[in-house]
């Protein structure tokens, strides 16, 4: 496949889910996300790390600030955190932003590019913490169907939308991982330091 790649299968992702289901009322703690951008409105949303603010001179919107934060909310999900922290570590990068989202039931992300500086330097992973028949993710003329406990990264800057056609929701961590110089699966482009990140071929899952 040209826009995805399988990772790993099998992740626990129970202690997650604890902690996912210890603290629900923060799913409505933030609503910017599916307030501000159209295609994400069906979404509900945990930001563990985000962007920081207040922009710096020159940047247009959050799509090209490099620097990203822990939020507040990230002290509730340290095992969520220490997982995009372990992921990074493992393949040399650098983590980004990261999010806890949920799909509604019977709804879905509408097709869009996650277009700027940020974006097109780092790669994009999900991994599926709760999906009720596995999750569909369509990029480009591709369709995957993601399971529970099985780790992805994707294509996001090319047109992509999912869809949850379960009766629940549909429950990824989401987050972003800035590879060394040669190295990840789909970033392109200049670096922070005006540099070039060499794109390759994909390499094969495990």
């Amino acid at each position: 496949m040209r826009h995805f790649t399988r990772l790993a299968e099998g992740v626990d992702t129970g202690p997650l889910l604890a902690e996912l289901d210890a603290e629900p009322d923060l799913w409505l703690a933030d609503t910017s996300r599916q307030r501000k951008v159209r295609c994400q409105r069906h979404t509900r949303n945990i930001f563990l790390r985000s962007p920081r603010k207040p922009l710096p001179p020159g940047a247009k919107n959050a799509n090209d600030v490099h620097e990203s934060r822990v939020t507040r909310a990230a002290a509730k999900f340290p095992r969520a955190l220490a997982f995009c922290e372990a992921v990074a570590g493992e393949r040399g990068a650098a983590l980004g932003r990261a999010t806890l989202v949920a799909l509604l039931p019977g709804s879905r992300v509408y097709p869009h590019v996650d277009a700027g500086a940020y974006y097109r330097v780092r790669d994009r992973l999900h991994l599926v913490l709760r999906s009720a028949g596995g999750s569909p993710l369509s990029a480009g003329e591709e369709t995957v169907v993601m399971r529970e406990g099985e780790l992805w990264v994707f294509d996001n800057k090319v047109r992509h939308w999912a869809r949850n056609p379960s009766e629940e929701p549909r429950v990824h961590l989401i987050f972003d991982l800035l590879p060394p110089a040669g190295g990840g699966y789909y970033a392109r482009g200049t670096d922070r330091s005006g540099g070039r990140l060499a794109s390759r071929q994909p390499p094969q899952p495990p």
